[in-house]
């Protein structure tokens, strides 16, 4: 049996979930390829990157105006609404990154930002097939799993990043910058880790 028996009309919520879990894939691809492109030619992968920001941003709006309306939902409201802004604060963080390189005017990538760009990625797909199967779950235990893998990988990461960058840079301004946008990247990682725990202790509750 399914994680709930849910109503038909109430089945929205996961279409817009797995819409903006989407939205979430496609722009840490966007993200991934911008970081890796050695034409520095970024301002155009930003430019994607924000409209799936606000495409998000309108889905979280949809699902609050939803919720605001609905009598039965699939599962606890509060639950709904810290999935909903967890999912959008992951594409916000992916464009705050994106357009820190931009103001910054970055000119050079540094490796380690590309390797925590992969690691969004690779928690971004893992997110968008857990939510596909959310309704009759398939498999979601060992996608959290890996979930889970990742963000100790990009945990390590950040740290490595961050001790090279003490270590080795010698403009302060280019710390400062670098640092914040590593910053910004290990924070869309530990939003995708939130995401995996909410959706833990949504199937904890109704099974």
């Amino acid at each position: 049996m399914g994680l709930l028996n849910f109503l038909p009309r109430e089945e929205q919520y996961f279409d817009l979930f797995l819409q903006m879990t989407v939205y979430i894939s496609d722009a840490a691809r966007e993200l991934k390829e911008m970081l890796a492109d050695k034409n520095r030619d970024y301002a155009e992968y930003a430019k994607r990157i924000k409209g799936m920001e606000h495409a998000c941003d309108e889905l979280t709006h949809s699902i609050s105006t939803r919720l605001n309306k609905s009598f039965i939902t699939p599962f606890d409201r509060e639950d709904i609404y810290l999935m909903s802004a967890a999912l959008d604060d992951i594409v916000d963080l992916i464009d705050d990154a994106a357009t820190a390189i931009i103001i910054f005017d970055v000119k050079e990538i540094k490796p380690h930002a590309l390797d925590l760009a992969n690691v969004i990625g690779g928690m971004a797909e893992q997110l968008r097939e857990i939510v596909s199967t959310l309704q009759k779950p398939k498999n979601i235990t060992q996608r959290l799993v890996e979930v889970h893998r990742l963000e100790n990988e990009g945990d390590d990461t950040f740290h490595a990043a961050i001790k090279e960058l003490f270590r080795e840079e010698k403009d302060p301004l280019t710390v400062l910058k670098w640092k914040e946008v590593y910053e910004k990247l290990e924070a869309a990682i530990d939003r995708c880790e939130n995401v995996a725990n909410i959706i833990e202790s949504v199937i904890i509750k109704h099974t």
